[in-house]
């Protein structure tokens, strides 16, 4: 003869228990399940939102001298952008204009305007060690690249997703391959490889002084350094930056590359 099971109730303790540790699974497993595009969306949404007013400082610097530039640059989904050179005098008014898949270019010493061919995205920017691409985003990270997972990393105490951005066919992109590192906690991008065409590392940028800016937390100072040539790097600090204001489109238009009228 088989004895009678008895089952007891949980106390309310350890209900609280079970709830607490089945939320923090939820949470565990909802991390995980993460797809690489998921963790790079999520980083660039943090870093752009949905339109951007940005005050920048931009320090060139090489093995025997050093120059700044004061910027001021409007953004505005992924289509339009628009960076005005305030400083230094000789090169204040120059405009950078992007509308979709236009890049064009005002020369206030030349009286000119300049549409900019898609062989010139991965030149030099004013002379920094960023590309005309970097500035004005031509391209995109999340829908140019496929994603996948590397091993996780860890970058100034603070634990990373790694992920290996590969381009898809036909895309307008200046790299054959880009790993980025993630933070896991924030999504924020603390650190980029960029490989050329022979799929050499060309240049590397990290992502410092995370503030709170128009209430996202956000790097601050990016440094970008290439590989050749040696002792050189162009530092870009935000010195101020808006979120999601309202930006009327017609803005960046080529009637207002003379004299943004933001």
């Amino acid at each position: 003869m088989f004895g009678r099971a008895y089952f007891t109730k949980p106390s309310t303790k350890q209900m609280r228990v079970l709830i607490l540790t089945a939320i923090l699974f939820l949470k565990i497993h909802s991390a995980n399940a993460q797809t690489a595009f998921e963790v790079v969306q999520r980083a660039d949404n943090n870093m752009r939102g949905q339109s951007m007013i940005a005050e920048i400082s931009i320090r060139i610097s090489r093995p025997t001298w050093e120059r700044t530039m004061d910027v001021k640059a409007w953004t505005l989904g992924r289509d339009y952008s628009l960076i005005l050179i305030q400083s230094p005098p000789r090169e204040r008014g120059v405009v950078f204009l992007k509308r979709k898949k236009e890049l064009w270019n005002w020369l206030p010493a030349l009286e000119r305007t300049i549409k900019l061919p898609p062989s010139m995205m991965s030149q030099s920017w004013m002379g920094t060690d960023f590309t005309n691409d970097d500035l004005v985003r031509e391209s995109s990270v999340v829908y140019d690249y496929e994603h996948r997972f590397l091993n996780d990393t860890l970058i100034r105490q603070q634990s990373c997703f790694r992920i290996e951005m590969i381009p898809k066919p036909d895309a307008p992109v200046v790299w054959s391959k880009i790993i980025i590192a993630i933070a896991k906690e924030a999504f924020i991008e603390l650190n980029a490889l960029f490989f050329d065409e022979d799929g050499m590392l060309s240049s590397c940028m990290n992502a410092y002084d995370i503030r709170n800016m128009d209430g996202r937390k956000i790097p601050t100072r990016f440094e970008m350094i290439p590989l050749q040539p040696k002792n050189q790097k162009t530092e870009m600090i935000y010195r101020n930056v808006l979120f999601n204001r309202q930006i009327p489109e017609e803005r960046f238009n080529l009637s207002n590359i003379r004299n943004p009228a933001f």
